[in-house]
């Protein structure tokens, strides 16, 4: 923007650029003006649009008929007079605009409002997408790890992609902050829940975090140009100059740079004493203003005939307001004492009485003034008496003040260029330079004075150097002595005009006679014509300038003196000025204008104006008015039509339509600037808008009326605006219509405190005590005295209180529309704080008065049945959203080509989706025509609908947090909420059930995903939904478990009849491989396809973490594993239920608990059985060896030990407890009595084999016939051959037994207890045996033989029975 105080030269050629343009632009085209054009238009404005008109509609080749030909001039013609009343009108308040800016008395920038942030277009957010894809496609640079990844993803899913996200972006209400806080917050739970690491702080990791994400969001731009690009603009957000403010409001009224130009020097916009004494006129004119409607009577209609003396007393009151304010504005320097008297009677007492004469008179003291001079000697001339060396020098004073002295110089140069630094309080100072030699006599005790001037400037003196001719002493031979000096006195703040003028009057200068006059301001409001003598700080005669007006007159006959004459007027007094030019009678008319604030305007004589208008120059000494740069400015803004703008009086228009346009204008351009403002005033313009309000007299109800309506229409068009700003502008227009002055004030002093408090403390009355309420009984027979209002304001018109009601219910239906779609007009929780400010303005708007409080019910009932229709809107939003999803996936799968670039067909079906909901239209749920929908697909659709459903549930848990203390009050409402949400999602769930095939079990995972949302939930868990869950499900968990039963009973008959006893090495090569679905939920356990229908299945994955230390080596039998693993998958799967109802949890455990005994009291008979059975088809004979079914059947005891504390123990009541521990005991019993069966079983089939080696030997007891026999046919033999020992061979072949039966028995049998009873057990009855042997032959001599093999047996068996199992084995 150009500088407004540029040249008169540069501002000419642009207007005459400007003006060249706008005469040549018509001659050149011949048709009719445009609208453009017509704006820029000169003189007479609207006016010269007709012939143009007329003339452009002339030229047409062919027209269809006049008729129509006219119809369309004449609607063309309305158009552009529109356009130019329209132009009119915004200049005329752009010149409001421009004083208020120019001179501010009333409002200043505020500094403490909270600074807004950039907002982002839908072209940064694209880029933020492409940005945040780029880095999880890995094409940055940036390293991150998997769960940095993870959270990145589920923010560009969930919030970037978001069609809220996108709707925010459109209203103006998303910013690059709203972005990083929502992040935030969707890490924090994440980064909570990962584990601790030493030296690692979760803080430490969140601050990394977002710093990564910074990065990613940034881009590759440079962050100090970002940075620098950020303080800029945070700076114009905060306060702006007065050019800034000129700019910004051009762009809000579309006033073209000339045109401003024009005005601002029209308006003399840069000159503060024309400012202030504009404002002093429109004040006088108000006050006229008041004392016209109070004498004709035209008041505004008012809701109390009482108002109308109230409103001329507010008038009054907010003029004298004004005044007071205008006083305070720092203009005088001296005078505080009768300034401070100004202050005090401008408060007290009405403004049409502007005080006794006598009692505020001016005295001399008052008018005093402080100047500041300044002397600069520079050279000296005609000294040619002296010789070129002597010393010379100058001396400088001002009369009654110190002397100074310049430096010396020669004769020959005699040059100082010093300059000296005076004050005075004379207006006629008297300057005394004085010329020096030094004396060269010895007896000369001063220096000799060469000559000397003597001057008496005026502030209106030259400023520059000029020659004066010295007065010579008497001793001084050169007569023809100059001096070259410069004497500039600076003009006083408080000094206005000065000159030399003739004046004759009254009471004051009685005398026709020319005097030095001085225009001072003593304050705002208070003007003097002082005359002064020389030598003198008071004025010797003054005059008051209040209450007289000033004009032009003709020359007074029989005055000599003064050529050009002009008037102050006074009733009782005239004081007739005269000047000796033309000019400078202007400058002091003008300057009296600005000093008397009358509503007259002084105009030239006629003679001078023709002049002006002709640009001629006439042989007189009076210049042409034109050469002042004030009035020629206004000559240029009158040739271009601007006079009738800046002439115009404030106080007749109408303010408060000018302000609303005005209002909504700047509006306008604030939801269009780069800042997310919410509908908040940048602090620019809520400075002009207040200064605007009170200069003008706007009433502050009407102002924020005005801005309530402006803001509901933009929130009702999709803007987003922040509820607390309406709640402000509310409370205000409230407190004005019901007036209640102690509640607003509580209200706008903290900014709404009232939503932090519950609404019971809010409006409740306070409990009066007996004096209080005896005061209230006496004070009835009184009318009560008329409420305060906010703004000191206690009129109410009709208008005001009919206007506030109709915003009343159009804020109500508007805040009602936001609480039902909460989740889109406060989409993520932002703006932060704005659902809970929404439900405090809701219930403030229900109130019928600021002092009766609303019933809770009413409001519970208001905010119930928003909820409720909410709660249809989401689901209904969620489930398109869903079938648009799935129309996607199936696209994808079909292998659709992609369209062109633009938005998808999902994206516009959405769109359109939301548009029927936001007009109220009933949404139409696509069919899907010619296509059959599986059962299998109707399920899965529904299973993805409830992981959206619970998505739904944890955002409004996570990012409307707010709503939930808002909602502190009625805690149920919310969770009516999301049980009427859950509601509408269980019919679709109940009828996806329905088409279910009987006894299928693929329905669990929808269970088990709702069910641990539920549970979770303390207001949801084993609600109304949560039952009906429940219900739905509890007789498919019976029917479950009941053919689970049977099945696994069935595997055991089965199994064990075709049991090899193979050991089980691994259980994913022997049992049946069914692989899981790839969810991470539990998964309902199967059985294998050849179970008959009806019996539910079991399917196999990798091993249990149980089997894990035996993985490895020999375990039990297949049908064993195949029961435990069963019966553990199936309680482990009733226990991932997490069953949310106790009783009915309790019973499928106690159940579970029951059948896995049963069971395994079963496989541990029917392996007892089997293990005799094989027992007995095994040899008798020192061949035997230990099979690996029996060790296989040992370890299935093992395993039945182990597994039956796992799957048979419970934990229940006391008395429970003691019942279920007796039965579990009988399990534990009943296998311990079978291993030692099993043991004393297999210990017996060793004893028999024992028992046959010792037959052997019994064939060598003496004195039977068969030892005799061997002993010689070995003897007789041993002569020849190499015959074995008899005996050695049977002892080889028992010791082998014992050896491979114990390595088996140690390898295979996993329980090591089991084993050393065995061992012992053997042992025991080995020796036994043998030594019941070696009794019954106590009588005979054993054979030889029998000696050696009995000594080989027992050794043997004593040394590796006895061994443990960890030490190496004895040969």
């Amino acid at each position: 923007m150009l500088d407004p105080s540029s040249s008169e030269e540069e501002s000419d050629e642009i207007v005459e650029e400007e003006s060249s343009k706008e005469v040549l632009a018509p001659a050149a085209s011949g048709a009719r003006l445009s609208p453009s054009r017509t704006s820029e238009s000169s003189g007479g404005g609207g006016g010269g649009l007709q012939p143009s008109s007329r003339s452009g509609s002339s030229v047409r080749p062919s027209s269809p008929s006049p008729s129509v030909v006219s119809e369309k001039e004449k609607e063309e013609l309305e158009r552009l007079q529109k356009e130019e009343e329209e132009r009119k009108k915004k200049l005329q308040l752009y010149v409001f605009v421009m004083r208020c800016i120019a001179y501010p008395f009333n409002a200043k920038q505020p500094t403490d409002m909270a600074r807004r942030q950039q907002k982002i277009s839908k072209q940064q957010l694209q880029t933020v997408k492409d940005r945040f894809q780029a880095f999880l496609n890995g094409e940055t640079q940036i390293v991150a790890d998997e769960a940095f990844m993870n959270a990145v993803q589920s923010y560009y899913d969930v919030f970037l992609k978001s069609d809220r996200v996108a709707r925010m972006v459109q209203s103006g209400g998303f910013s690059a902050n709203d972005s990083r806080e929502v992040f935030k917050k969707h890490i924090e739970k994440r980064v909570r829940s990962l584990p601790e690491i030493d030296g690692l702080s979760k803080e430490t990791v969140l601050s990394s975090w977002m710093a990564k994400f910074d990065a990613i969001y940034r881009g590759e731009e440079d962050p100090r140009k970002a940075q620098a690009r950020m303080t800029a603009s945070a700076a114009s957000e905060l306060i702006l100059s007065k050019e800034q403010l000129y700019e910004m409001f051009q762009n809000i009224l579309g006033i073209k740079k000339f045109e401003h130009q024009l005005l601002y020097n029209a308006c003399q916009l840069d000159n503060p004493d024309e400012q202030a004494a504009q404002i002093r006129r429109e004040l006088d004119g108000r006050l006229q203003m008041a004392d016209q409607i109070a004498k004709e009577r035209k008041f505004p209609k008012f809701v109390s005939k009482e108002m109308e003396n109230m409103y001329i007393e507010e008038l009054k009151s907010s003029v004298n307001l004004l005044m007071a304010n205008l006083e305070s504005m720092p203009v005088s320097k001296g005078g505080s004492e009768f300034k401070l008297q100004k202050l005090k009677r401008s408060h007290n007492t009405s403004i049409i009485d502007m005080g006794e004469e006598n009692e505020n008179q001016l005295s001399k003291s008052d008018v005093v003034l402080s100047f500041s001079l300044e002397v600069v000697i520079m050279e000296v001339q005609g000294l040619k008496s002296l010789a070129p060396n002597r010393i010379v020098y100058c001396t400088m004073e001002v009369e009654g003040g110190e002397k100074l002295q310049t430096d010396q110089a020669e004769a020959s140069k005699p040059t100082w260029g010093t300059q000296g630094d005076f004050s005075t309080t004379h207006a006629l100072p008297a300057v005394k330079v004085k010329l020096f030699t030094e004396s060269t006599g010895v007896l000369a005790l001063e220096d000799k004075e060469l000559g000397r001037v003597v001057l008496h400037p005026t502030p209106n003196s030259p400023k520059q150097s000029e020659w004066h001719k010295m007065a010579v002493s008497k001793n001084c031979p050169d007569h023809d002595l100059k001096i070259k000096l410069a004497v500039r006195m600076d003009k006083p703040q408080n000094m206005k005009h000065s000159g030399y003028l003739w004046a004759i009057g009254k009471n004051v200068w009685k005398r026709w006679k020319k005097r030095f006059f001085v225009l001072v301001q003593v304050s705002q409001y208070t003007f003097a014509m002082c005359s002064y003598r020389e030598k003198k700080a008071e004025p010797q005669e003054l005059l008051q300038l209040d209450g007289y007006t000033v004009d032009y007159t003709d020359p007074q006959p029989g005055l000599e003196g003064g050529r050009a004459f002009f008037n102050a007027v006074k009733e009782g007094d005239t004081v007739i000025f005269a000047s000796d030019d033309e000019q400078d009678r202007i400058l002091w008319v003008q300057a009296m204008y600005r000093a008397t604030g009358q509503s007259h305007k002084p105009v030239p004589p006629t003679q001078v104006q023709k002049l002006n208008a002709k640009g001629g120059n006439v042989p007189q000494l009076d210049a042409p008015i034109s050469q002042f740069s004030g009035l020629k400015d206004a000559d240029r803004a009158q040739k271009h039509g601007m006079d009738e703008f800046i002439s115009s009086n404030p106080c007749n228009f109408d303010h408060a339509a000018l302000f609303e346009m005005l209002q909504r204008l700047t509006l306008d351009h604030r939801l269009n600037d780069s800042y997310s403002c919410l509908g908040w005033f940048s602090p620019g313009q809520v400075f002009v808008l207040d200064e605007y309000c009170a200069r003008n007299g706007v009433r502050g109800c009407h102002r924020h009326l005005c801005y309530l309506s402006d803001l509901l229409e933009r929130a009702e068009n999709g803007a987003m605006i922040d509820p607390t700003l309406l709640h402000y502008s509310f409370a205000f227009c409230a407190s004005h219509v019901h007036g209640n002055s102690q509640k607003m004030e509580e209200i706008l002093g903290g900014l709404l405190p009232v939503a932090n408090n519950p609404p019971a403390t809010e409006v409740e009355p306070k409990k009066d005590s007996k004096k209080e309420s005896k005061k209230r009984k006496d004070s009835k027979a009184q009318p009560p005295p008329e409420p305060k209002r906010p703004d000191g304001i206690g009129t109410v018109t009709v208008e005001e209180k009919e206007r506030f009601e109709e915003i009343k219910e159009r804020l109500r239906l508007l805040l009602e529309n936001q609480i039902t779609h909460f989740r889109y007009c406060f989409p993520f929780g932002r703006p932060e704080g704005a659902l809970k400010a929404t439900l405090s303005l809701l219930e403030r708007v229900l109130m019928k008065d600021i002092v009766t409080p609303v019933p809770q019910e009413e409001v519970k009932a208001v905010i119930r049945k928003c909820l409720e229709q909410a709660a249809l809107i989401n689901y209904t939003r969620l489930s398109e959203y869903a079938k648009i999803e799935e129309n996607q996936k199936d696209a994808a799968r079909s292998s659709v080509p992609k369209p062109p670039a633009g938005p998808t067909p999902s994206t516009q079906m959405q769109t359109n989706m939301i548009n029927q909901m936001l007009k109220g239209k009933p949404n139409q749920t696509p069919k899907n025509v010619g296509r059959l929908v599986t059962p299998a697909k109707k399920l899965e659709d529904t299973i993805r609908l409830a992981e959206l459903v619970i998505e739904v549930l944890q955002q409004n848990e996570e990012h409307h947090a707010e709503g939930k203390e808002a909602f502190a009050w009625w805690s149920d409402l919310m969770v009516e909420h999301a049980e009427t949400f859950l509601s509408l999602f269980a019919v679709d769930m109940d009828a996806a059930l329905e088409v279910q095939p009987p006894d299928t079990w693929d329905s669990f995972p929808l269970f088990q995903l709702l069910n641990d949302s539920l549970r979770n939930d303390y207001n949801l868990c084993n609600g109304k939904f949560h039952k009906h869950l429940q219900d739905l499900f509890a007789p498919l968990v019976v029917r479950y478990v009941d053919l689970m039963e049977s099945s696994i009973a069935q595997s055991i008959h089965r199994g064990f009849e075709r049991e090899s006893w193979e050991p089980v090495k691994s259980l994913t090569s022997n049992l049946p491989n069914v692989n899981l679905p790839n969810v991470n939920l539990p998964k309902v356990p199967n059985l294998p396809v050849n179970i008959p229908l009806g019996i539910p299945q079991m399917p196999t994955f990798s091993a249990p973490s149980w089997m894990a230390a035996i993985y490895d080596a020999d375990n039990g039998s297949g049908t064993s594993e195949d029961l435990f693993w069963k019966l553990d998958a199936l309680q482990t799967f009733i226990r991932d239920l997490h069953w949310p109802e106790e009783e009915f949890g309790k019973h499928l455990e106690q159940r579970l608990k029951l059948m896995a005994s049963d069971m395994i009291e079963s496989c541990v008979k029917r392996t007892r059985i089997a293990f005799e059975v094989k027992l007995q088809k095994t040899s008798r004979s020192t061949d035997f060896r230990v099979p690996q079914s029996i060790c296989t059947m040992f370890n299935v005891m093992v395993d039945a030990k182990a597994q039956s504390t796992k799957l048979c123990s419970m934990e229940m009541g006391q008395e429970f407890a003691k019942e279920w521990h007796q039965y579990h005991s009988k399990i534990d019993e009943l296998i311990e009595e079978t291993v030692k069966e099993m043991i004393t079983l297999l210990v017996a089939k060793f004893v028999t084999i024992l028992e046959g080696v010792l037959a052997k030997l019994s064939r060598y007891d003496e004195g039977t016939l068969f030892s005799s026999f061997l002993s010689f046919t070995v003897k007789a033999a041993s002569k020849y051959v190499d015959v074995p020992k008899p005996g050695m061979d049977v002892a080889d072949a028992y010791v082998t037994f014992i050896r491979h039966s114990q390595d088996i028995l140690r390898d295979k049998v996993n329980e090591e207890m089991y084993i050393e009873r065995l061992f012992d057990q053997w042992y025991t009855s080995t020796m036994n045996m043998v030594c019941t042997w070696l009794t019954d032959r106590m009588d005979l001599q054993l054979h030889i033989y029998q000696l050696k093999t009995l000594i080989r047996i027992v050794k043997v068996d004593s040394m590796t029975t006895q061994l443990n199992p960890h030490q190496k084995r004895l040969d």
